[in-house]
């Protein structure tokens, strides 16, 4: 899981660093490209029918539009605003998932949640930095990005039976296709080191999303989930290493706030599916 989680970071990193060059629909094209090629022998392996033929198709097409314009939203959001800052908001991905599993999932959340949800939020908002400037449209876009984020996780909840080779083909083929239309109107020849970045970036998410399917293979959820908030850590280092950023303390106290309110639910989850109880 920390390898995974690093190589995320690292992802990111590439990512902030090619879009301030290239578009993001050409991002996407040519990450797509190599992540589907580095997908070809596992998609052989399952066998063509359950990729072509997936179960629940309308489901699996709501599921590549969030997946696809969350990824956009996140480079979008990376070009303009600091790693850190972005990395914050899409922390709150999981609060958003519980304060919209009742209306969603049909499941009940309990006071001790929702109130940990308006705290995670009270995160958001200090991270952002209350002002007239920093509701501007990067902030924004990333927040709508992370609420994109949780609408993905949602729909891959409700997709649980679905091989992870499927899901994770179709959600390449989503972007591949998302960048392909974009792509021809703003494009940037490449050079031939960017090239291989821009490659990098499919194979390095694609072995960060193998590093964390295969911990939660060795061990439970409750064991490796809590790791993922490393990511923040190595959001700020990577990010004052590379791009000189050094985050505002209200980012630092957000990003706590989020952590923590985060790190309840998650620890609040556990304890109820411990003693079998469905709300709380």
């Amino acid at each position: 899981m920390l390898v995974g989680i690093f190589l995320f970071v690292c992802n990111d990193v590439m990512g902030k660093w090619l879009v301030s060059t290239y578009t993001v629909g050409q991002v996407l094209l040519i990450r797509s490209l190599f992540a589907l090629v580095l997908l070809a022998p596992m998609i052989m392996r399952e066998g063509l029918g359950p990729i072509i033929r997936p179960a629940r198709p309308g489901l699996q097409l709501l599921r590549i539009v969030f997946s696809t314009l969350e990824v956009a939203a996140f480079y979008w959001a990376v070009a303009y605003l600091p790693l850190a800052d972005v990395v914050t908001f899409y922390l709150s991905g999981p609060i958003w998932v519980t304060a919209l599993a009742g209306p969603l999932l049909g499941e009940k959340v309990g006071w001790r949640r929702w109130t940990a949800v308006l705290v995670g939020f009270l995160g958001v908002v200090i991270a952002m930095r209350p002002s007239e400037a920093a509701f501007g449209l990067p902030a924004l876009v990333a927040v709508s990005g992370s609420l994109l984020f949780a609408l993905l996780m949602i729909t891959t909840r409700k997709l649980r039976d679905t091989s992870g080779t499927v899901l994770v083909t179709w959600q390449v083929i989503g972007a591949l296709a998302f960048g392909a239309v974009l792509a021809p109107f703003q494009w940037v020849t490449p050079t031939p080191r960017d090239f291989a970045l821009l490659g990098m970036l499919g194979v390095v998410a694609t072995v960060a999303h193998i590093c964390v399917n295969k911990s939660l293979k060795l061990a439970s959820a409750a064991v490796v989930v809590p790791y993922q908030y490393t990511q923040i850590a190595w959001a700020v280092l990577l990010g004052w290493l590379v791009f000189g950023d050094v985050p505002e303390m209200a980012v630092f106290v957000g990003s706590a706030v989020i952590v923590a309110a985060g790190f309840y639910i998650f620890m609040r989850e556990q304890a109820l599916a411990r003693t079998g109880r469905t709300s709380g």
